[in-house]
């Protein structure tokens, strides 16, 4: 293991942070107990001041494919996994095309699209060494709780990757702002939808210095540069308070804050 300085507002996709140093666990190392494990900063929103921080090396990033039975690591990035099955012709991972970021991510918070999740494909879990079946793991609608590190996971695989199903994913992109964000920043409500409910208590487009509720698709939190945690933190906390005064909603975050 070795300590590297990562600075977040260039790293994390909404491009808000400080550089803090993190932790880089190499394969073999006993994991610390008292840092908190990220991925590759897609869904995080960074404070000046977090808890000690770790995340996995490149030793976590690889794909082996043997018979009907795929691992992957969990340092690797959503895009390489995609371009392995399209390449190989797996069935069920063309929804990891919208999802940025590292599988280790996208497990610890069932990262998904509409109806496709991650753990719908999922067989195993390798976690703090030991292999854990899925239905052994509580997980819901963006939650996983792994109560360990997570290093590698496991698919049964079949084929046929739907090429018809990854451009209708894909298309699904066009109601979503390209300015820096940390895509949804809350969850969506039972039988309604965060970004409706920001834009109806009047906040889509809002601006707190260079952060705003997008104009574009209420529930992303965008940076149009040099935004703040503090600045990010206020507008996160303005919706949640008007939403539960107007609608009685209490809106849980999507989005990691630390």
């Amino acid at each position: 293991m070795y300590l590297k300085t990562i600075d977040f507002s260039k790293f994390s996709s909404i491009k808000v942070g400080i550089p803090i140093e993190v932790l880089m666990l190499e394969r073999n190392d006993e994991v610390p107990k008292d840092r908190f494990i990220i991925g590759h900063a897609n869904n995080l929103l960074v404070s000046n001041n977090p808890p000690p921080l770790m995340m996995l090396s490149k030793d976590f990033s690889f794909i082996e494919l043997e018979d009907t039975i795929l691992t992957v690591g969990c340092a690797t990035p959503t895009g390489k996994l995609l371009s392995f099955a399209k390449k190989n012709n797996l069935a069920g991972f063309e929804f990891i095309s919208k999802l940025p970021g590292s599988m280790g991510g996208m497990i610890a918070m069932n990262a998904g699209v509409k109806s496709y999740e991650i753990f719908n494909i999922i067989d195993a879990v390798k976690i703090d060494g030991v292999w854990k079946s899925k239905d052994s793991i509580d997980y819901g609608y963006r939650f996983a709780n792994l109560n360990g590190i997570a290093t590698k996971l496991r698919f049964n695989i079949k084929k046929g990757f739907d090429k018809g199903l990854l451009e209708e994913l894909i298309s699904l992109r066009s109601n979503q702002p390209k300015t820096a964000s940390a895509g949804s920043a809350f969850k969506n409500p039972k039988d309604d939808f965060a970004g409706r409910l920001i834009q109806e208590v009047g906040l889509k487009g809002a601006f707190k210095g260079a952060m705003q509720w997008s104009n574009i698709h209420a529930n992303f939190l965008v940076n149009h540069g040099g935004g703040t945690f503090k600045e990010a933190q206020y507008l996160i906390n303005l919706a949640k308070e008007k939403v539960l005064d107007t609608f009685g909603i209490e809106l849980k975050e999507e989005i990691e804050i630390l």
